[in-house]
């Protein structure tokens, strides 16, 4: 007997977004590719993971998370997207987002059931997808608005279609999706009775007045759609793991024992960090965020286009798309090669959001840096002038 790798998982690379993290490090760049959000972490959150370990919540927690932390979501979810659920029956604390869409997409699906995604796309959702055998149908979103009708999701479904996955706002586009188009994606999942799977991760990254509105919220869809998010955008704990899922009782209690399987639970001590610093901050922390983090995409925006690498504006979250067809190079990985070597300024290749060559003149920026390292990227850039 020869000893292989199974075949269900050759499919599997490292991420673009990881391989340029580590391109990065070797041209000694400032890395805008990978969303590590390494800007400090809330002072009261930090305080009470430190708290939490001293008073010693060091062992495993309930399947389903923290009776705390729990309750904490709930009431957040109430206030800030009008979703109303019960923290002991529908909630379920995971290790981080991706946690908890790997565990929907296991609980969900089975091989050869068909998934409606948008493209451009965030790459482990498709990856995550294909580990568990289901395959992914696609909807090219159209820039500058990031535009679609209901024709080209009919196009993509077939008898096969099981779910839909919404990721608003969305990385890596930054689109936010308007109350007119999810009433449309919800009208279409109810008419082929499809889940909707969501990551809300950037719900508090939402600019120029728009709203984050939660698929969940819609008529007729609560039953049917799996809510993901978590708290380590907004709280700048990307390390920390602390995700959750919102779901109908009936999916619910499936997805925290396949929690439990693949990850037991999420750290105690920050799942209770998290808890009391959901009590402690208040409407003015998501307001200075909002606010701060418009700030930084006016400030990469503005440098990308006087470089010459044209920026499609976000609606939300905190990368940006942009054109990079000035940049000498045939492929979109060897033009952001081209912009690490003459600039040391990592980004991410347009082609790892899409199937196609859709995304070849792209490249993803990630603006969720310390204001330093942000301004000394924008001067590298501007000074390149492409």
């Amino acid at each position: 007997m020869t000893l292989s790798l199974g075949q269900r998982m050759r499919f599997l690379k490292q991420s673009e977004i990881r391989n340029m993290t580590l391109e990065c490090t070797k041209a000694g760049g400032i890395n805008l590719s990978q969303g590590v959000c390494d800007t400090p972490v809330p002072e009261a959150v930090r305080r009470a993971a430190q708290a939490a370990i001293d008073e010693g919540f060091n062992i495993y927690t309930r399947y389903d998370g923290l009776d705390e932390l729990r309750e904490a979501l709930a009431k957040k979810l109430q206030e800030h997207s009008k979703l109303t659920v019960d923290p002991k029956t529908q909630l379920v604390v995971t290790s981080g987002a991706t946690g908890a869409f790997y565990g929907a997409a296991v609980g969900l699906l089975d091989p050869g059931d068909e998934v409606i995604l948008f493209e451009p796309y965030y790459g482990y959702h498709v990856d995550t997808l294909k580990a568990v055998g289901a395959v992914g149908k696609y909807v090219t979103l159209r820039p500058p608005e990031w535009q679609f009708d209901r024709a080209a999701l009919d196009a993509a479904a077939s008898p096969k279609t099981k779910a839909i996955v919404v990721n608003t706002p969305a990385n890596p586009s930054g689109k936010v999706f308007s109350r007119g188009e999810l009433k449309l994606i919800a009208d279409f999942a109810r008419d082929r009775d499809l889940f909707v799977i969501t990551d809300e991760i950037y719900e508090h990254f939402v600019f120029d007045g728009r709203e984050h509105i939660a698929p969940a919220t819609l008529d007729g869809m609560a039953e049917r759609t799996i809510t993901i998010n978590g708290l380590s955008k907004t709280f700048s704990i990307t390390g920390w793991r602390i995700g959750f899922s919102a779901s109908d009782p009936r999916w619910a209690k499936t997805l925290g024992y396949i929690n439990d399987l693949g990850y037991v639970c999420a750290p105690a001590p920050l799942q209770m960090g998290v808890a009391r610093g959901l009590a402690l901050l208040d409407d003015n922390f998501y307001s200075a965020l909002e606010a701060e983090y418009t700030n930084k995409r006016d400030k990469i925006c503005g440098a990308l286009s006087r470089a010459g690498i044209e920026p499609h504006v976000p609606q939300g979250a905190y990368y940006v798309l942009a054109d990079t067809s000035r940049i000498p190079g045939k492929t979109s990985k060897e033009r952001v090669m081209t912009l690490l070597e003459k600039t040391k300024v990592a980004a991410v290749p347009g082609e790892a959001f899409y199937e196609g060559d859709t995304g070849d003149f792209l490249a993803r920026f990630c603006f969720a840096k310390t204001e330093a390292d942000l301004d000394e990227a924008c001067r590298r850039l501007e000074r390149a002038a492409f």
